[in-house]
This record gives structure tokens, sequence and C-alpha cells, in this order.
């Protein structure tokens, strides 16, 4: 019960969510006549009258987002247009499926807004103006429209009825509003029942409303009713009706109110049943009402909900459009082999070879079958980014869609190669690895000797081969057409051997072209792996740019070995970073002298890393530095924690310290001390913790690790200083040894090891030793390392909850909560460190990159 109290938030968004597929499921069942009576009334429409239909849509969709736009204006908040109408499509898509609909919409989809430093208030505030002017401007038009239908007798009950509601709904809105303004009338009422928006309508209140901005919402609004009424009139056009402008109005009326007053699935039904209703009072029959309603909800409902679906798909580093195209091009493939492979329908073959001869449509089917072949392996290659992969899967689509089309009219499957093709072209800014230049030669260069030894091999046999195989004698011109036509498995009707000698000949050929072209495939889909090398010259010039602008405990392993150096413009500052694969692993943030000089390195290995195919990441960024990273437009997530002690409020009293108080009185009954080695470290001492590292590594079934951290080095530890703890003996059963740590006033260390045989709670001995040291040699603080994934208190997204559930309940990562228990007992400071990284799928891949990197 705990578990599910503690993340109750992610079980009630799980539930809303299967709440809404199977809304979802029902809406459809219960439209999927509706969706198909648009498609057949839709195929018999004027196409001029459909198109302009269509662009006053687009028109409608932009209005909706100025309404937006000068709703936010009106409490003199700025949002951008773009962001509107993201904001308007998402909104009315969801709220289909939300009681209320449109009303409850308001409340979801904030963070576009918060994004842009606009408080919550202000956020509800303007949506509710927005809301309330959309109903308003329904009055504005309905009450002359009203009017005019009472004048002219021709008022039906069921539209008095949904005026007097909507009319009723405006008017509590007015008084509600008059009310918290004034804290008049039912304010005190409203208080008394929901007393926590209390706050909320104080702070509302304090607003100050533009009233020119009010108004051009106003203006908006009651455009956004006119393109709802010219809809009406292009779809009665465009199936060569004629409406008049005012039964087009009263019709358009009748729809909003209905529309309005319908509680569930934004009016299905009630709106078509109304709007049909009424234009056979205008005389149209049932059919022709039914058809124009149709049309009209097409523009108003069905092509604006697609839009909205879009909203959701169609955005900067969507997962699922990163995914979506390896997608389709693999079913692509499989589409294109069952094609081939399954009976074409004989009427459409008969139209095709009216135009094009028998042997083109033949080559059609090869074309297909090879594109489905190779569309299989290529949409593999396409989640890693490559950008040979991309060309190569453009093309095998358009060849697609082009044989489908050549082969039998199959417009079904072509349908499915053009949308692969447009997912390609949408996300073609998502490949840039570069394939391997080297390959690449060699694969062309491969292929093309191949081909020329099978054009010789083939154009000699069919030139010296007897009659009977074939029944033809071929001539030089016949024997180099049948040998490229073999080499590209080109089926020709024109071929038939007449003995098994002759179809091993040409099986020979075959498999030799599929080889060749196997091979080029690979050669080109062979990702390039960047292996710069880092000279002497650039290890110092790290070094020196560590020593003037270090300010990081992880800063000394940034100039370590293991790494590779980038340095910004004029050496204003450099990173570091290891590759693997397609990736570059950049080791914290940049050293450099300020905020402007991190964030032009930042982008110019931005640029480096796509000239060269690679996708960056920075590990353990601290939470200051955060802000850098997302003003350029990248993503952040919380990985754990550093430990940071301040020595000089550090001590061993209070019942929290009781175990490491047990654990040095233990350690100096059975006569351990501590022993301070300063460089340079004698060869006998580097042998005996050599001694202790290697029982360690072989206790706990560890390797050792680099990237952010030392290993096991004689070389570098005879120049650092070591902490030993030893007994009389000289045996010692555990060490750390302290690096170089550029942070104001603070200390750190690298490796901190004991033997087997170590008493239990050496190592919190050796960390009192070593506080004791550092305190009076003058150091504000120790960093006592990092704690991954803990820090994790709610999780601001699905990466972060993710991590937190891992963390909390499986038994694999409990390593990482025993390592924070311990660090915790010196009551320290935990500062938050971040992933940074560009694309969420990334972290598909950021764990193996790290597993390579971190090997020495």
């Amino acid at each position: 019960m705990t578990f599910f109290k503690e993340n109750r938030k992610i079980f009630l968004k799980i539930l809303f969510g299967l709440l809404c597929i199977g809304l979802a499921l029902f809406f459809i069942r219960k439209e999927k006549t509706e969706i198909h009576d648009v498609s057949m009334i839709m195929s018999n429409a004027k196409p001029a009258w459909i198109l302009l239909g269509i662009i006053i849509s687009l028109l409608y969709i932009n209005l909706q987002g100025l309404m937006y736009f000068f709703s936010f204006r009106s409490v003199n908040k700025n949002v951008g247009l773009i962001s509107a109408i993201q904001v308007y499509l998402k909104r009315n898509f969801i709220s289909v499926f939300l009681p209320a609909g449109g009303v409850a919409s308001l409340a979801f989809f904030t963070k576009e807004f918060e994004l842009q430093n606009i408080s919550k208030t202000k956020i509800h505030f303007a949506s509710s103006i927005y809301a309330f002017t959309g109903i308003l401007t329904v009055m504005i038009i309905a009450i002359p429209a009203m009017v005019w239908a009472v004048l002219q007798n021709d008022l039906s009950a069921n539209q008095f009825f949904a005026f007097i509601i909507v009319a009723i709904f405006v008017g509590t809105l007015v008084i509600l509003f008059y009310s918290v303004i004034r804290q008049s009338m039912l304010y005190p009422f409203i208080i008394k029942i929901f007393p926590r928006v209390e706050s909320f309508l104080t702070e509302m209140r304090s607003i100050a409303m533009d009233k020119k901005s009010f108004f051009f919402t106003i203006c908006c609004s009651l455009m956004i009713e006119i393109t709802g009424i010219v809809h009406l009139l292009v779809a009665s056009h465009a199936l060569g009706f004629q409406i008049t402008l005012e039964n087009a109005v009263m019709a358009y009326i009748t729809s909003v109110l209905f529309l309005m007053i319908s509680p569930f699935l934004r009016g299905l039904g009630a709106v078509e049943l109304a709007m049909t209703y009424i234009l056979t009072r205008f005389g149209f029959s049932t059919v022709d009402a039914i058809s124009i309603t149709l049309i009209y909800r097409f523009f108003e409902f069905w092509l604006i909900l697609l839009f909205g679906g879009l909203s959701f798909l169609f955005i900067r580093n969507n997962l699922v459009l990163r995914v979506i195209p390896a997608v389709l091009t693999f079913f692509l493939g499989i589409v294109n082999i069952i094609s081939v492979l399954t009976p074409a329908i004989q009427s459409r073959v008969n139209a095709v070879l009216e135009f094009l001869p028998l042997y083109a449509v033949h080559v059609s089917n090869y074309f297909v079958l090879t594109a489905g072949l190779f569309l299989l392996v290529i949409s593999a290659f396409l989640l890693k980014g490559l950008k040979t992969t991309w060309y190569i899967a453009l093309s095998l689509t358009l060849f697609s869609l082009v044989g489908h089309l050549t082969k039998a009219i199959d417009y079904e499957e072509a349908f499915l190669a053009g949308i692969a093709f447009l997912a390609l072209v949408m996300t073609r800014h998502q490949y840039f690895v570069k394939s391997h230049p080297k390959w690449e030669q060699i694969g062309i260069l491969t292929a093309l000797a191949s081909m020329g030894a099978v054009i010789i091999y083939g154009t000699v046999g069919f030139y010296f081969l007897d009659k009977k195989y074939f029944n033809i004698d071929f001539n030089l011109l016949q024997s180099v057409k049948y040998s490229l036509q073999n080499f590209f498995m080109i089926r020709g009707d024109d071929l038939q051997t007449t003995h098994k000698f002759g179809t091993d000949f040409l099986l020979s050929i075959r498999i030799a072209g599929f080889l060749s072209l196997s091979f080029l495939l690979y050669t080109l889909v062979r990702p390039y792996v960047l292996k710069p090398k880092t000279d002497d010259a650039e290890k110092d010039k790290a070094v020196e740019l560590v020593k003037r602008f270090g300010k990081s405990g992880l800063d000394y392993f940034k100039t370590y070995q293991d790494k590779l150096y980038f340095f910004g413009e004029n050496g204003s500052g450099f990173l570091s970073f290891r590759i693997a694969g397609t990736y570059a692993a950049v080791l914290e943030n940049p050293v450099c002298p300020d905020e402007k000089a991190m964030r032009s390195v930042i982008l110019a290995f931005d640029r480096f890393c796509l000239d060269n195919g690679l996708r960056s990441f920075y590990y353990r960024v601290p939470e200051q530095s955060i802000s850098t990273y997302e003003s350029i437009g990248k993503k952040t997530l919380i990985i754990g924690q550093e430990a940071i002690i301040d020595l000089k409020m550090f001590t061993l009293d209070g019942g929290s310290k009781k175990s490491i108080r047990n654990a040095c009185n233990k350690a100096l009954e059975n006569g351990y001390f501590a022993r301070i080695h300063t460089p340079p470290v004698k060869e006998g001492l580097l042998q005996k913790i050599k001694a202790v590292s290697d029982d360690w590594l072989d206790e706990t079934e560890f390797r050792e690790m680099a990237f952010a951290q030392g290993y096991f080095d004689i070389k570098q530890l005879r120049r650092e200083t070591l902490i030993t703890i030893e007994n009389h003996e000289e045996k010692v059963v555990a060490f750390l040894n302290l690096i170089p740590d550029y942070a104001p006033g603070e200390v750190t260390f690298d490796l901190i090891r004991r033997s087997g045989d170590a008493p239990n709670g050496i190592v919190d001995f050796l960390l009192v030793e070593t506080i004791r040291y550092l305190a009076s040699r003058g150091y504000r603080s120790l960093n006592l390392g990092f704690a991954p994934m803990s820090g994790i208190e709610k999780g601001r997204d699905f990466p972060e909850k993710s991590l937190k559930f891992a963390y909390e309940k499986i038994r694999t990562f409990s390593s990482f909560k025993g390592l924070r228990d311990f660090k915790d007992k010196f009551g320290p400071e935990w500062n938050n460190s971040y992933l940074v990284y560009d694309h969420h799928y990334d972290l598909f891949n950021i764990p193996s990159i790290l597993t390579k990197v971190f090997k020495p």
C-alpha cells in the first residue's frame, strides 16, 4: 500500500490514459459509419471546393492560435504564436475524450506556457478569457440570428432550448466573474465551498486586464465564427448545392449551440443530428442534408482532430517520431515481399499493360522485391542515425512507390511507401552519422570489380554456350545484355533455359550479383568511428587551463590519459571527452573562465560532432550549470548526487554517528592507526597498497573503471598523497589517495580500498582520520564522491520517474542505495548531478556507451 501511495500520481495518470484509450475506441466504434461515409461523399465532391475548405481550416487553426495569443496579451503576457497553435491543437484533441470537452481541456498542456515564465494563475486566467470569449461571440452571432428566425417564424423548440441553456451559462459566468472581481454576491459562498481557491482568486483579481488585447480576442473569436459559416457554404457548394447566407448562419449557430450543451465527445451525433434537421427544414432532402453536414464536419472536426493528433507526434525530439521511420521501412519491406509473392489483381494488371510492356511489369516486380529485402536490413541501421542509410531508405521507398503503381496499380502498398517516404523527409535532420569513407570506397570498388568480372564471365559464357541450352544463338550485344540483367537479378521471359546447366549458369551470375550488392550495401551503412589522437602539447594546454579555470572535483580527471580534448576558439576553454561508437561522452562541464565561454565551447563542440557524425552527451553536470544547457535546447536528467562534508562542522557527537564512533574505537583497540604518505611515495608502500587493491578487486568482483574516476596506476599514485590504515607491524589494511580538487577550499580522493581481512568499519575509521588530517590543513570541505541514482524525489518526467522506481524497487540497484546510506552516515550536503543529452532516444544508447567509456 505504501508503494501505491507514493506513486499514486503515476497510477492515476496510467488510469487516465487507459480511460482515454477506452473512450477513443468507443469513439471510433461509434463513428466508424460516419468515417466511411465521409470518404464516400468526399470522392464525389468537387476537389476545388474541398481544397478551399481545407485552406479555410488552416486559417481557422491560426485564428485559434491568435485567440490564445491575445488572451495572454489581455493579462499582459506574451506567448509565441506557434506554441499557442500547438496548445490549441492538443487541447482540442484531448477535449474529444473529456467530460465537459473544451472547458475541461483548458487545465492541460500548461507546460508550454510555463516555459515562457508565465505563472499558473495567469495561464488559467488567460485560458478562462479564451473560453469565455468563445462562448460570448457565439451569443453575439446567435442573438440576431434567433431574432431573425422568430421574425420569419422559423425557430424550433430545440433551437430555443439550446439557446436558453447557453444564455444561462454565459450569464452565470458573467455573475461569477463580477463576484470575484468585486468580492460580492457569490464570492463568500465560493470561498466557503472551495477554500483552497481563495489564494488563486486573490492573485487573479490583482491581474490588470489589457482592454485592447481583450477586444482583439473577441475579434479573433468572431472571425472563427465566420469561418464556421463559410465552411458550411463551402460544404454545400462542394456537392453542387446552394444555401443562402441566412440559412447557413442559422444552421451553424444551431450546431454550435448543441456542441456547447453536449456533455461528452464534443457533440458527436448531436451536432450532426441538429444540423441535418435544420437543413431539412430549409428544403434539403435528408440525404443531401446529411452529405452537407458530413463535409462540414470534415472541415470543422475531423481535419482539426487530425492536426491535433499530429501535434503530439511531430514535435522536436519526439521519441516516437525518431523510431517511426525505421518501423515504417521495416513493414514496407515485408509488404513489398508479400505483394510480389502473392497474385496481383488481374484487372489492374490489364490496365497497366495498356500503357507498359510486360517486360516493364516484370522489372517493377523485381525492383519492389529487391527494395523489400534491402529495406528489412536498412531499417535497423536507420535507428543508428546513419546519413547514408537515410539516402538509401529514401531511394528504396521511392522505388517501392513507383514500382507498386507500375506492377499492378497497387495503390494500397504505394500509399504505405508514400507515408514512409514522407516520414523520412520530415525526420531528415535526425540522420547525420557518417559512413566509414574507407569502407565506402572499398565497397564501391568491389561492386564495380565484381560487376566487371561477372559481365566478362557472363558475356563469354553466353557467347560460347551451345544453342541447346537456351534455344538462342547469342551475339555479343545479347551476351552483355543478359549478363547485366542477371547480375541485377532481373528475370526476363525471353530467356528460358532448356537444360540444368543453363539454370546453374544463370544462378551463378545472380548469386555473384546478390553478394556484390549486399557487400556494397554493408560498406555504405558501416558507421564511421572517429579516432582522434591527443598529443603532449594538447595535454599540457589542457592542464594549464584546468589550473587557471578549474572549479570542480572532476577537473582532475579531465586531463587523465584516457581523455580526448576539444578546445574553444582562442583557447578560451576546453572540454574532455571519450568516443564510443557514434557518441562523444563528455565529462561534466567544459573548463572555461565564465558561462559565456562555456556556452561557446558547447555550441562549437556540437558543430564538431555534427561534422563528424557524432552525438554528444554530458555526464555528471552540476545543477548550477543546467540552465546553460537548457537555454540551447538540451535535455537534462538527474542521475545521482555528490556528497560534500563540511570539515569545520563535522563531529562524531550525536546518535547518528554512533556506528562511526564504534568503528573507530574498535580499530584503535585492535592497534590500527592512520599514516600520511606524501609524494614521492616509496616503492615498498606502493607494492603493499597494490596487494590491498588486488584483494579488494577479487573480493568485490569489481573491475577497474575510468572516465569519471581513476584506476590503480603506480606511476600516478607515486605522485599523490596516500593515507593508509596500518598496524604496528606496518601491514596496510586500507588506503585512499588524495587528488587535486579545483573547487575552492575542497579536497577529494579517488581510490578507497581495503583488504579482505580488514576488520569491519575500517573504511569508516579511514575516512574519519582523513577528515581530521584535512581539517588540520585548513581545508573547508571533503568531496565523498558520487552516489548514482539517488536524490530523485518526485521525478520531473517519465525518465526520472523510471530511474526513481528502479532505484527504490529493483534489487539490482540495491548496491547504489547501500553506497548512498554509507556516505549519508557522515552527514554530508548532497548536490544533484545531471546527464545532459539532445534526444530522448539517446537514453536507449547512453548506458551501453558509458559501459564502454568507463573501461580504462
